[in-house]
């Protein structure tokens, strides 16, 4: 019957089984019903509550670029001295999944929670205008940066050398 379980496995018979079958159905059913959310109604992005979708897809990503605009202003790159303290901050929400690029800074001298509740907010604004203006993207994995100290700021890196 159940050829994954060991030979001296207890399997009941009977009704029992269809209990624990219907009971096994039951919890998995409301397991992954409890996962799910509602869909949005009114445009508006779960997580980004100063944004909504106008309907007007240039003014809607204008708007996902304001938002943007407020976490860049979060970001201190300045104040670290050594490269262990410099991170990377992923920022908005590709069509096909992943951040289209990351931000660097200090940790030091950034407040972190600030920044990441400011990207949240361009993540969910991002992914409701992708959906609402089914926006198609590559596919490709695109991997944090490795960061440095490049005249007394935290940069990306490339092969050790700062990107320019």
């Amino acid at each position: 019957m159940a050829d994954f379980l060991p030979d001296d496995f207890p399997i009941p018979s009977g009704n029992s089984t269809m209990k624990a079958r219907n009971a096994l159905c039951l919890m998995t059913t409301l397991l992954l019903g409890g996962c799910t959310q509602p869909p949005l109604t009114n445009g508006s992005s779960r997580d980004s509550p100063g944004f909504s979708l106008t309907g007007d897809q240039n003014a809607d990503w204008a708007s996902i670029l304001r938002i943007e605009e407020q976490a860049k202003a979060i970001v201190n790159a300045d104040g670290c001295t050594s490269a262990d303290q410099c991170r990377t901050a992923p920022v908005g929400s590709r069509a096909c999944g992943g951040p289209r690029y990351y931000l660097v800074y200090c940790a030091r001298t950034t407040d972190s929670a600030a920044l990441f509740g400011k990207l949240a907010e361009v993540e969910a604004a991002e992914r409701a205008f992708n959906a609402r203006y089914q926006v198609a993207s590559t596919c490709e994995f695109r991997m944090p940066p490795n960061v440095g100290i490049t005249v007394g700021m935290c940069a990306a890196q490339v092969g050790g050398d700062p990107i320019r």
